[in-house]
């Protein structure tokens, strides 16, 4: 399935994957809706992303606040191992894990990425602070399945105990990540290639990419923007189905 943004600096045309069809059927039928149309990229960082799908942006005064509006509902994470951030990934927005531990997506708002490429050097120290996020996960995980052992030993005040635990746990998630490289032979060749953002693979569900436009992209994240990340100009877009 194909769609078409239209903005005053050209198109782009989107492929939405059908591995997300979540995603995809979702941003398929509010398009159909009209929902995005006389919407905004209301949120663009250069070397970063642009980011629109915000109701609220239609018609929007200068100096208003935006990047919360959407439709009433959420949508179930479909993160996927291989879909990942690459320049020209499309990608649902979402809250932040602290109140989103699920990490579902918005119901409507969108980015598409642009980032950077990356050195051998940035990606070796990069991996190698995945794996530390990735050992620190497991073992905050693990401390989660031990939480009312430990409530009790802190009421006991056992320090020796919760040391003794702490020492356990943190092992068991030294011997989970043993052998995890932190990024795939996939995501080096493509970060180091073709560009992106890496750190959010994992984190926010990819559903699609960028087949034609990518200039247009470029030139949307290259634009000037207020302290908010709102561009000074606005950039409307109107999106269609397309075979």
């Amino acid at each position: 399935m194909r769609v078409k943004i239209q903005t005053i600096l050209g198109d782009i045309v989107l492929r939405l994957y059908d591995e997300t069809p979540i995603h995809r059927d979702n941003f398929v039928k509010l398009v159909k809706d009209g929902y995005y149309d006389g919407t905004l990229f209301h949120r663009v960082i250069k070397d970063f992303m642009i980011q629109g799908g915000d109701p609220d942006s239609k018609g929007a005064p200068a100096g208003k606040m935006l990047g919360i509006g959407g439709p009433n509902y959420t949508l179930e994470a479909e993160i996927k191992d291989g879909l990942y951030h690459k320049r020209g990934a499309l990608a649902a927005a979402r809250q932040g894990d602290e109140v989103n531990p699920e990490r579902r997506s918005s119901g409507s708002q969108f980015y598409i990425v642009w980032g950077q490429k990356y050195n051998e050097g940035q990606l070796r120290q990069f991996a190698k602070q995945l794996k530390m996020q990735k050992m620190q996960d497991i073992f905050n995980q693990l401390a989660t399945a031990h939480h009312d052992k430990i409530m009790q030993m802190r009421r006991e005040r056992n320090r020796a105990g919760l040391q003794e635990l702490q020492d356990r746990l943190t092992a068991e998630a030294e011997r989970q990540v043993k052998d995890y490289t932190g990024l795939t032979e996939e995501q080096q060749k493509l970060y180091s290639t073709i560009g992106g953002t890496p750190h959010l693979d994992g984190q926010y569900t990819v559903f699609g990419e960028v087949e034609e436009g990518l200039d247009v992209v470029e030139m949307i994240q290259g634009t000037s923007t207020t302290r908010n990340d709102r561009p000074v100009d606005d950039i409307e877009m109107r999106i269609t189905v397309i075979k």
